[in-house]
């Protein structure tokens, strides 16, 4: 089975999107934001290589308390083609998927594997943190300039459709 670069896991977490999920955070990111609350997860060699075997079973543990899984990082998108794998794994558990990236809505339809990653995600939140627009009122994002987009419903209507929170 693939393994993914893991530099660290919460098993219930409620800052990380709408209610109790499991957060994910995987190592690497090009991004390089300044302000970054992850800057050692920028690191593609931070961590330890995981099984999806393994993740999954730490998710299955908490089945019945949490509502979904966050992707987050590092950027997700820099793995794309192993977290496909996780996401389908995941949505066989009847669990929504949240993702952060650095790299917005735009930029992951034009990239084949990050757009095949996106189609298995239910909410995105996309685009680089901003320090000088860092808002700390701000729900389940960083910075104003980044977006909280339904994904299903984006993909649904070929445009970006936020999310009503």
């Amino acid at each position: 089975m693939n393994k993914l670069k893991v530099g660290g896991f919460l098993d219930n977490s409620l800052v990380n999107g709408i209610g109790l999920r499991s957060v994910i955070f995987v190592s690497g990111c090009t991004h390089e934001c300044q302000g970054c609350h992850n800057q050692e997860l920028q690191c593609f060699s931070y961590g330890e290589e995981v099984t999806i075997e393994e993740i999954m079973d730490r998710i299955k543990k908490n089945l019945g308390i949490i509502r979904g899984v966050t992707l987050s990082g590092g950027d997700p998108m820099e793995q794309p083609q192993n977290l496909m794998q996780l996401s389908k794994e995941i949505k066989k558990l009847n669990l929504n998927i949240w993702c952060y990236t650095g790299y917005t809505y735009e930029e992951i339809l034009n990239d084949q594997d990050k757009s095949e990653l996106l189609k298995e995600i239910d909410v995105l939140v996309d685009g680089p943190f901003i320090l000088k627009l860092k808002d700390e009122g701000l729900k389940y994002k960083g910075s104003s300039n980044q977006r909280i987009i339904d994904v299903k419903k984006s993909i649904e209507q070929d445009k970006v459709v936020l999310l009503d929170i």
